[in-house]
């Protein structure tokens, strides 16, 4: 991987050697059954990475003042920012975040390297693509991360240096289990019945004429008729349509019979493969309708956004920045399947102070406003705090 070569040489010198005692069966190995080269596993995980890519990550400060009133401010520090909005050189937050869903989806796990400056800042982050991970111990008992990469390269990082998502997080104490186990009946399925529709087919062509000859003759002589049968009555440029032959012989078309799997079986076994993956024909080829991607949404996104802002939170910041109030949160600002009578229904929470003007807009895909950002609120919703005196102003 190139970007881990680059930002190796950027270090300084030296090499760190760990004496660690590695615990024994407390790994993770990704499986070499090449399961993305499948088109039904492709189609099954491509809505779930691309909604991942869609959300939006933003630095969130929330604090009370003296007053006890609660401020939250966005994006309060530029560093931050542009930290989720372009995480390394060579990708963007979106195509980290579809990495990342990549890997959580295939593997039930995903990783993803945090590099800090001399004063502990994170400065970059980098997607970790490894065949096997290790968990492993310092003789002080700080858990590490032993990674073998792809290309054989071996490296070891501190495990809170690591971003680390799960999924079906149940047999091992830090990995996610692996879906392969679990595929790996339904892929040789699959595999076995395209292999007999590609070998039906081939083998429909193989024998189309039986000729069977009153007399004896020899092996060279059958190849010959065979030949000159095929050149007469079979060649394309023969357009006549009509076979004949005399006394001597008998021609019979063969009709073939070879044996394509039920295509009922075919639909079972699909559908087994998009419950694993918990998806369905509709969110696969994008003709669902509101509910159903909402339901979608409900039951395989919204899992993720909690866990990748909680994991942001507790990788990039330290207790005291936490306790400060700073945290990160994955938005999903892309209402483009809600209906246009949901769009317009939105309008209530704008003149109710739920959403703001600019991000009403954003959902109707037009471009923001001066004065956007700032709540607003009709008179008839105002706090219960303030009265309104007779002559229509306001006291508090």
């Amino acid at each position: 991987m190139g970007f881990f070569r680059d930002l190796f040489a950027r270090a300084s010198p030296g090499t760190v050697r760990y004496q660690m005692v590695t615990e024994r069966g407390n790994g993770f190995y990704a499986w070499n059954g090449k399961l993305y080269q499948s088109d039904i596993v492709r189609a099954c995980m491509r809505p779930k990475v691309k909604g991942v890519g869609k959300l939006v990550g933003k630095h969130l400060r929330e604090t009370i003042d003296r007053e006890g009133k609660r401020r939250i401010v966005y994006n309060a520090d530029a560093r931050l920012r542009y930290l989720l909005e372009e995480p390394n050189p060579y990708m963007t937050g979106q195509k980290l975040q579809e990495k990342l869903a990549a890997q959580l989806v295939l593997n039930n796990n995903a990783f993803a390297l945090i590099i800090r400056d001399e004063n502990g800042l994170p400065v970059e982050i980098y997607p970790i693509t490894a065949s096997s991970v290790q968990a492993i111990y310092r003789k002080d008992g700080t858990l590490c991360l032993d990674f073998i990469l792809v290309n054989g390269r071996r490296m070891v990082f501190a495990y809170t240096d690591i971003i680390h998502l799960r999924a079906d997080f149940y047999e091992n104490d830090l990995f996610g289990s692996p879906l392969a186990q679990t595929l790996m009946p339904l892929m040789e399925i699959v595999g076995t019945t395209d292999q007999g529709i590609v070998k039906a087919i081939r083998n429909s062509s193989v024998v189309r004429w039986l000729i069977k000859y009153n007399t004896a003759l020899r092996d060279d002589a059958l190849d010959e008729k065979a030949k000159e049968f095929a050149q007469r009555f079979l060649d394309v440029e023969n357009g006549s349509g009509v076979v004949v032959v005399d006394s001597k012989s008998e021609a019979t078309q063969i009709s073939p019979k070879d044996y394509v799997p039920n295509a009922a079986q075919m639909d079972r076994t699909t559908q087994r493969i998009y419950a694993i993956f918990n998806t369905n024909p509709k969110i696969v080829l994008s003709q669902y309708n509101e509910d159903e991607w909402n339901a979608y949404y409900e039951a395989e996104l919204e899992p993720i956004v909690r866990e990748l802002g909680e994991e942001y939170t507790r990788k990039l910041f330290s207790r005291r920045e936490r306790a400060a109030g700073n945290r990160i949160v994955f938005e999903a600002t892309n209402l483009a399947t809600a209906s246009m009578s949901t769009k317009l229904g939105l309008l209530a929470m704008v003149d109710r102070g739920a959403m703001l003007p600019n991000e009403w807009r954003a959902v109707l895909n037009l471009a923001p406003i001066d004065g956007g950002d700032v709540p607003i609120r009709r008179l008839d919703t105002a706090p219960t705090t303030q009265t309104t005196q007779e002559g229509g102003s306001e006291t508090a």
